[in-house]
This record gives structure tokens, sequence and C-alpha cells, in this order.
């Protein structure tokens, strides 16, 4: 055991000196790592003076070897001072690859956690749950015999019910005024994962809206679908959509900015000890001279924020909300053996112009706040602005 621990411990000082040299996603780039063999340092020896004194006269019980090895990393980690240089465990690290992905093999419920730590279930219309009889209101007691527990986070359930499309999985519900649980089995299929939605605005002619609500392998050709779509219903003009988007996947946000803009860098990056490297402008975009407004907020981030600030930085798009988020650097993930996986910021971006997003954000060319009272109304003036914006231009044109 203790050559496990020893393994596990001093691997840290060899993932902390990896560099890689392959393309970056902003906020996620991931590849399988390839680890030099650890060493120990010298003054890596104080590490097992003291926890040999540990086991020696802990009065409590001693955490597994794996989880003694998590919490060291994070405790390296921690010395960076830097909140996106992180370890994610197995099943949070199998959640993001699914969301990034844009699909994943699932039986299409909603989870939602009570008070009490029990998990309701709610079966999505047509989908895989509601064909095998699972109903809303249904509590979920066990997937494949694995019970659930008050302490499990909705993570921990999801992994457990996602798998490869087309296995089975059982699952064990209380239903109310069925005296005995009921266990159904339930087969696995695509689930989707929609990151663009888009409609024509009610009471306007020609303005259509899309909002984008992260950047996945699949949100470029949604957003084709998209545009051609609301062409198709007399979209003259468009309001994009990039509040609370956290971002994603980099390559997709520059096809995104691609669609908006007919030549130039869409972003430039610089890492440590490298050269800038200039993401271009990809030929053929659709939406080249569509009038054009971003709304963006505090939740704005990293690959939206790439979006949202070469737009900015060439006029293409009026930016109205809130300053956003202000994470600008680009962050390496190395998928480990056990399937966790390492988070290194590696790089910061720029935009066109080399504004700086990290701790800084974009600057809203109209800035106009959205309240919670806004919310709870059901108000939203930052929308409403952007249509006013276009009204006022298209009297500006008609007048000369």
């Amino acid at each position: 055991m203790m050559r496990q621990i020893y393994f596990r411990i001093t691997i840290i000082i060899a993932i902390t000196t990896i560099i890689s040299s392959f393309s970056f996603f902003a906020g996620v780039l991931s590849y399988p790592a390839m680890f030099p063999a650890p060493t120990e340092p010298p003054d890596f020896r104080v590490f097992w003076e003291a926890w040999h004194l540990v086991e020696k006269d802990f009065y409590g019980e001693l955490p597994a070897p794996k989880a003694m090895a998590y919490a060291a990393l994070r405790g390296a980690l921690s010395s960076l001072n830097d909140p996106y240089t992180i370890l994610v465990e197995p099943q949070p690290r199998q959640i993001e690859k699914d969301e990034l992905h844009g699909s994943f093999g699932g039986i299409g419920v909603l989870l939602s956690q009570s008070a009490d730590g029990s998990f309701v279930l709610l079966p999505t219309r047509d989908g895989p749950a509601m064909r095998a009889g699972i109903q809303e209101g249904d509590v979920l007691l066990a997937v494949d015999g694995t019970i659930i527990t008050p302490q499990m986070t909705p993570g921990d359930v999801q992994v457990l019910i996602r798998g490869p499309v087309g296995s089975e999985v059982r699952l064990t519900v209380r239903r109310v005024g069925t005296p005995e649980p009921l266990v159904l089995t339930i087969v696995r299929e695509e689930i989707v994962t929609p990151s663009v939605t888009w409609r024509m605005l009610e009471g306007q002619t020609d303005i259509g809206y899309i909002k984008i609500t992260s950047f996945t392998e699949r949100t470029p050709q949604e957003l084709l679908e998209a545009l051609t779509d609301l062409r198709s219903q007399g979209m003259a003009r468009l309001i994009l959509d990039l509040r609370d988007n956290g971002g994603g996947l980099l390559n997709e946000a520059v096809q995104v900015t691609s669609q908006f803009l007919d030549k130039g860098v869409v972003l430039y990056e610089r890492g440590r000890g490298t050269e800038e490297s200039a993401y271009p402008v990809q030929e053929g975009g659709m939406a080249r001279d569509m009038p054009l407004v971003v709304l963006i907020n505090g939740g704005t981030a990293s690959a939206s924020e790439i979006v949202a600030g070469a737009l900015q930085d060439y006029g293409r798009g009026l930016l109205i909300g809130e300053r956003t988020f202000g994470k600008g650097s680009v962050q390496h993930i190395y998928d480990l053996s056990d399937g966790s996986s390492l988070h290194v910021t590696s790089a910061q971006w720029f935009t066109p112009n080399r504004h700086q997003i990290s701790g800084q954000g974009l600057t809203p060319d109209i800035e106009l706040p959205l309240t919670e009272e806004d919310r709870a109304q059901g108000h939203d003036p930052q929308l409403e602005r952007a249509i006013a914006y276009f009204a006022a231009q298209a009297w500006v044109t008609s007048d000369e």
C-alpha cells in the first residue's frame, strides 16, 4: 500500500513539469497524458516524515490511498494561486466530457434532489425513461443495484445512469400509491444536449434571436441550422445572446465567430515562453453583413468572451448588457490513468485589438443591468434595448 501511496504522491512533481504543444481549447483541451517516471526530490522527503508520524499516532481512521493522493495533489495545486489549475475526479470529468461532446448515452430523465437528499425523477417527453414507464415524481432508490444515498451528488447519480448507447440500466424507484419498489430496465439511447436555441422575435417582422449556452462540438452546426432557418423566416437583423455562457471549446468558438466576419483574426494566444499565435477568421460565414447586437453579462466567460470580443473589436456587433466575467486563460486538460484529469493553465488569450480579457472582461458598448426584480417579473431590459437599437437604426436609415 505504501508503494502505491508513494507513487501517487510523488507523481505531483512530474505532472507540474509537463508542457504540451497540442492545439488548445478556451478553457478546455484534452488528450491522453504521457507521464515520465516519477522521482522524489530531496525537499519532498519531509512529506513522508510527517505522514509516517500521522500513521503512527493519528487516533482516527486514515484515508484511502487514492483519497490521500487527491488531497495532496489539491494542496500542491493550491500553492500555484490559480483557480483554473485544478484536479477533476473521474465522475465529474466524465460529465464534463459529455457536455463538451454535446450528447451522451442516457435515458432522458431530469434529476432534482429534495431537502431530505432523495432524488426525484422527471422523464423527458417520449424519451427512453418515459417509454419504459418512469413517471414524474418517482424517487430513485438504486441504479443497477447501487443504493442511492443522500450523500450522493447529482453528478454521482448521473454517472451511474449514463453509459454506452444500446446498453441496459436497471432503475429501482419508489412511487406514490405503490407499496413495493418498482424495478424498470431501460435501454440507453443517444441524448442530445443542444447548445443553440433560436426564434423570430414576437412582434418583429425581421429580427431573429439566437442564444448560445455553451461551445460544444455540435455548436457550429447548430448555429448554421439556426441561421438557415431564421433566414427562411425573413430574418434581416440578429440578436446574439451570450449571457451566462461559461465557454467551452476554442475551435468551435472560432467557427462561430467566423460566421459574422469576413476576414481578420479572431484572437491571439500567448503561452509561457512561446511566441504569439493567431487564430484567423475562417471563410464562408453566413451572416457577415447582417446587422448584429450581442447580449452579454457577468456570466459570459472564456470562449464566449472570445466571440464577443472579436465582434466588438471589428465593430461588427454592438455589445449590450454588463461587463463579462474576465476568464481569458487556456487550460490543458490531461486525462489521468484513473479517469480523473488535471487542468493546467498554459496560456492567455487576447482580442484582435490585443485587449486582455483575464481579470478585466469586456465592457459593453451600452451598459444596462438586468436585476433580480426584472427576472422575477419576466422583464428583459437588455433584450428590449437591443430591439430599440435596431428600431432607431432603421429610423435613421429611412430618414436619410
